[in-house]
């Protein structure tokens, strides 16, 4: 009975130790600040933590290394990090990288002040419209803003908070930008005291592609071990849980 007793106990630690030796530090490329998804100077944000949160459910640990956006993908080629969020356009499966599953998607929209009633269901509806939205925008969204853009009255800045004070003081009649970064510089001007918030109307006009925002693992095992992770944050509510934690006042 003694020997069966300490037979299990040896293979009980011996699967312990496979298990650390296993757990790895995952260098991994982020874009450079985007409140509230990444505050780079202190390792947090929406998607730091939940991508942090879905490794260590293997026992990995994520370490945060940032880039410009256009960067990311050299990175990992470059062999600078073990890991990358998201890939810009590029199919990085070429140069040893594993797909894992989406773990944070953006979502465009356009946002106006709901007391102007202005409806945005086609492009044609943004004309004579002043549109201040994010760098960029114009080339990732040509069928909407093309004509804008021609018109001069599209106008984009890397400042997302005066995006939204542009939009509170009338200065532009639309905003284009992620709803969740939206509302995290809206709770900063509440905050603040800085200036009177309205209510306001967000219209839908694309659907994001979740492929776009899909994490590339060096390591096969790491990728699989991160999917277990994702899986499990979502079905526990830890996942909504982070969500919460950044939007809430």
């Amino acid at each position: 009975m003694k020997i069966k007793i300490l037979k299990y106990y040896v293979l009980l630690i011996s699967t312990m130790l496979i298990g650390f030796t296993e757990a790895k530090e995952v260098l991994m490329a982020f874009s450079q600040e985007i409140p509230p998804y990444i505050f780079q100077k202190h390792n947090k944000g929406i998607e730091i933590d939940i991508i942090s949160a879905a490794l260590a459910y293997k026992g990995h640990t994520l370490k945060p290394l940032y880039f410009p956006l256009g960067r990311i993908p050299i990175a990992f080629r470059s062999n600078l990090v073990d890991a990358a969020m998201g890939d810009m356009g590029i199919n990085l499966e070429a140069f040893g990288g594993f797909y894992a599953e989406p773990a944070v998607i953006y979502n465009n929209v356009f946002i106006t002040l709901k007391d102007r009633n202005i409806s945005i269901e086609k492009p044609s509806d943004l004309g004579g419209l002043q549109i201040v939205s994010f760098q960029g925008a114009e080339k990732r969204y040509p069928k909407w803003l093309n004509k804008v853009k021609e018109d001069n009255r599209f106008y984009g800045i890397s400042d997302q908070l005066t995006q939204v004070k542009l939009l509170h003081y009338r200065r532009y009649d639309v905003v284009l930008s992620d709803i969740y970064i939206f509302k995290h510089f809206v709770k900063q001007l509440i905050l603040m005291n800085d200036l009177e918030v309205g209510d306001v109307k967000v219209h839908n006009f694309t659907k994001a592609n979740p492929d776009d925002y899909r994490p590339v693992f060096r390591d096969k095992k790491v990728r699989d071990d991160f999917n277990l992770g994702l899986k499990n944050i979502k079905e526990t509510g830890r996942f909504q849980k982070i969500y919460d934690n950044y939007m809430k006042l």
